[in-house]
């Protein structure tokens, strides 16, 4: 099998040549490895199809330039994100949005342009040539930390959108029909690009349980995303989705399954029981993830990350499995990485 044949043989639920990986960079490149593309370096499976900058008007290296030099809010790309969504947590917990009070007032709001050609230009093309190489290719239409809960949340501050889920279902309301309009057209965008896998954010848990009911998520963000799933599938029918959740959102994996998500992630496991899920499951659900703690990728050793791989996949077998950390790596040191890798691939040939 070539890496795409792996790739969506496993998160289809099925067997595999070898259970495939990725280390989570996103196209990022990697200081611990003196620059290089992260997901070239490792060999990794998969690629991913990103949207263009907006067009360089200079504000953003002013943006830059003005950073305290002792904050430290996010990696390149993400501080692009927030400067184009006009997100600065640098600055304390004042938000973009705080204190507007009615749907007349976000009117007035004016979200970053997704719809610009020039924001996709060269991305159907790109997807064709890694897919030339063998490459699964995956892609996450643009947000601000995630597509719809998330994104609220950076915009109106937490709290107040809590209340607004709460107490004002007509700004609530109205701010999701935004955001959901621009992730379903970016969706779409993908799925007319090629993309193997559609990859959908929302950090809608903490460690032990939900952020807001599982009742609240049916309400109000299980009818979106079935909509953007349905819509990005009528261009895709084979595209298969991915939904992230840091933390526990095992409430919530039924209704995911129903609206079509094909694949979780991470599957923390100091806060998922992942065999559990599995038992209950089977091949409808495949994982992408699952790997260590955020203490064993920084401060364990290569040893502890090798012990990890095998511990995962000798639970939950070499079938719908995609191999990844479940915590970010940005900081982890370059012989975790390496051994991560390297356990991958003991894993294939002991299988």
């Amino acid at each position: 099998m070539n890496s795409r044949e792996r790739v969506r043989t496993a998160l289809s639920g099925d067997l595999p040549d070898r259970v495939p990986f990725t280390l989570g960079f996103y196209g990022q490149t990697l200081d611990q490895i003196g620059g290089a593309d992260a997901d070239e370096f490792f060999a990794s499976d998969i690629r991913y199809a990103s949207f263009n900058p907006p067009r360089e008007d200079g504000a953003f290296m002013r943006y830059l330039r003005g950073l305290p030099p002792d904050v430290h809010v996010g990696n390149l790309g993400q501080l692009q994100t927030y400067h184009e969504w006009d997100y600065h947590p640098e600055r304390g917990p004042q938000r973009r949005l705080t204190g507007v009070s009615s749907p007349e007032e976000l009117a007035a709001l004016v979200l970053p342009d997704f719809a610009d050609p020039q924001r996709y230009a060269g991305q159907a093309e790109q997807v064709e040539r890694w897919h030339a190489q063998g490459l699964a290719v995956a892609g996450s239409p643009p947000h601000l930390g995630g597509e719809l809960f998330e994104t609220a949340w950076r915009l109106r501050g937490f709290e107040e959108w809590l209340i607004d889920l709460k107490t004002r279902p007509a700004l609530a309301t109205y701010l999701l029909d935004q955001l959901t309009a621009m992730t379903l057209h970016s969706a779409v965008i993908l799925a007319q690009a090629g993309v193997d896998i559609l990859l959908l954010d929302d950090d809608v848990a903490q460690s032990n349980r939900m952020l807001i009911s599982p009742a609240m998520w049916r309400e109000y963000f299980q009818p979106p995303m079935r909509d953007i799933i349905s819509a990005a599938r009528k261009v895709a029918p084979d595209l298969l989705v991915f939904y992230h959740s840091d933390g526990n959102f095992t409430p919530i994996i039924p209704d995911l399954v129903e609206i079509g998500v094909n694949v979780i992630n991470p599957v923390q496991p100091d806060c998922m029981d992942a065999a559990a899920i599995r038992a209950e499951f089977g091949n409808r659900l495949a994982f992408w993830g699952a790997v260590g703690t955020a203490s064993v990728w920084d401060h364990g050793t290569p040893d502890a990350i090798r012990r990890e791989v095998r511990q995962r996949v000798a639970t939950l077998g070499h079938a719908g499995l995609l191999l990844a950390p479940a915590y970010d790596v940005d900081f982890t040191p370059p012989e975790n990485l390496h051994a991560f890798v390297q356990a991958v691939h003991e894993v294939a040939t002991s299988s």
